[in-house]
């Protein structure tokens, strides 16, 4: 049975390391066939065309082929588009590969997510600080919902209670959406919560939460972390302490 080819497949790299002396193991995101594993055989010698290519960040065209769990990558093109993040969008791009390396599973399509991904790449790699943490939050959000771990924003959770526009209600890893007092230090006003919602359910959804999240950066960062250390497993992303790590220096 002749092994399954795929070609001008768009996609990036999550992760890499070594397989050989000569060889790499990629974990790639693409667009139509979800997270991948690929043989880059001869991607460390010096004359090979994978060395300046399989690169993070960076939007690429692949082929590849085979049946097993390991596919082998046939070729790889950079399609453009934007340079290489530098310093902490640097390290947000880390943070984003490695979120998709602990919740999405390997040949799981999930294309808009894709999408998704691809926008807040480009926005990383804008050098704006400001854009940098809006994709963040929106990424966040949209990771969460398309993995099935986002509970609607536009109901308390546990009750099924609608919200009330000025009161006051935090997200939580295992009782979602609840109401809290109103000095809470991480809460968010229900309407704020229900424009949130809106945004998610927008045709546009990722460019309707860059301009909700604008405004709730400071509320929605702890709550988000909180859903994705428990929903990863662990108490802290590594990327995320690194750059804890290196604010304090």
């Amino acid at each position: 049975m002749a092994s399954k080819r795929i070609a001008d497949e768009p996609a990036y790299v999550l992760h890499r390391y070594d397989w050989s002396e000569t060889s790499l193991i990629l974990e790639v995101f693409t667009r139509h066939h979800g997270r991948v594993a690929l043989v880059a055989k001869g991607a460390k010698r010096p004359a090979s065309s994978f060395r300046p290519v399989l690169l993070p960040l960076q939007p690429l065209s692949l082929a590849f082929g085979g049946d097993g769990d390991i596919r082998t990558l046939k070729s790889a093109e950079w399609v453009g588009g934007h340079v290489m993040p530098t310093g902490e969008a640097l390290l947000s791009g880390y943070y984003l590969n490695e979120l998709l390396m602990r919740l999405t599973a390997r040949d799981d399509p999930h294309p808009h997510l894709f999408e998704v991904y691809a926008a807040a790449v480009r926005l990383l790699a804008s050098g704006d600080p400001d854009a940098m943490q809006w994709a963040l939050r929106a990424f966040e959000l949209l990771l969460l919902k398309n993995m099935g771990l986002l509970p609607a924003l536009n109901l308390q959770t546990l009750t099924l209670k609608p919200l009330e526009s000025e009161g006051s209600y935090t997200l939580l890893p295992e009782a979602g959406l609840q109401w809290v007092p109103e000095d809470s230090r991480y809460a968010l006003r229900g309407a704020q919560w229900l424009a949130l919602q809106a945004a998610l359910d927008a045709p546009s959804p990722m460019a309707a939460l860059l301009r909700e999240c604008a405004d709730l950066l400071g509320p929605l960062q702890r709550p988000l972390r909180l859903m994705l250390n428990y929903h990863c497993g662990v108490g802290a992303l590594r990327t995320r302490q690194m750059m804890l790590d290196l604010q304090t220096l």
